[in-house]
C-alpha cells in the first residue's frame, strides 16, 4: 500500500479509497483449514422445518439462488455475512418469485420482502445494465442473515418482523467469509 501512496501521491488522502482499491485487488491469504460448512441446515420458522442451503462466502452469496427453476416448499437458501450490516439482495436470473428475511445477530427478523421475478438480460444489454436495472430488496438496519425461501412461504408460516428464527448460528458465523 506505501507504493501506492508514493505513486499516487494526491490519493494519499484518501486511505479508505486505497483500502478499498487494494482489498478488491488483493488476493486474499491463505485462511487457515477448517472444517467445511454444511451444505444445508435446518431452520424453523413458526415451528416448520426448512432445510436450507448455506452461502457463507462471498462467491455462494453473489450466485444465491440465481438460475434455480424451482425452491423446494421447504427448502431455500440461508446467506451469512462474516460481520453485521445493511444488505441488499436482487432477483439476479432468478425465473421464480423469492421471499427473502433479514435476520440480525441475535436471530430476530428485521426485514421480509417478497421478491418478484424481473424479465432476463436482454440481447446487447450489458452485464451493468442488467445489473442496473435490477431493483434492490434492502435490510432495514444491520442483519447478519438472510433466508430466502420460494415465493409465498414467509407469508404461510406467518413470519413476521421481530419473529425469532431458530437455527444454529456460530458454527455457520465461524465460518462466514
Amino acid at each position: 500500500m506505501i507504493a501506492r501512496i508514493r505513486r499516487f501521491p494526491r490519493l494519499a488522502s484518501f486511505p479508505g479509497l486505497l483500502l478499498l482499491a487494494a482489498c478488491s485487488a488483493a488476493e486474499e491469504p491463505a485462511a487457515p483449514a477448517v472444517q467445511a460448512a454444511p451444505a444445508s441446515v435446518t431452520v424453523l420458522l413458526a415451528g416448520e422445518a426448512f432445510e436450507v442451503e448455506v452461502a457463507a462466502d462471498g462467491p455462494s452469496r453473489a450466485r444465491g439462488l440465481s438460475g434455480r427453476e424451482s425452491i423446494p416448499r421447504n427448502g431455500g437458501m440461508l446467506f451469512v455475512m462474516p460481520r453485521p450490516g445493511p444488505f441488499t439482495m436482487v432477483m439476479r436470473d432468478c425465473p421464480n418469485p423469492i421471499d427473502v428475511a433479514f435476520i440480525d445477530s441475535m436471530g430476530r427478523v428485521v426485514t421480509i420482502h417478497a421478491m418478484v421475478p424481473e424479465p432476463p438480460r436482454k440481447s446487447g444489454e450489458t452485464p451493468f445494465r442488467y445489473e442496473r436495472r435490477l431493483p434492490g430488496y434492502h435490510s432495514d438496519g444491520p442483519v447478519q442473515f438472510a433466508l430466502e425461501t420460494a415465493g409465498g412461504r414467509l407469508a404461510e408460516v406467518g413470519l413476521a418482523v421481530g419473529d425469532r428464527v431458530h437455527f444454529e448460528a456460530q458454527p455457520l458465523l465461524e465460518r462466514a467469509r
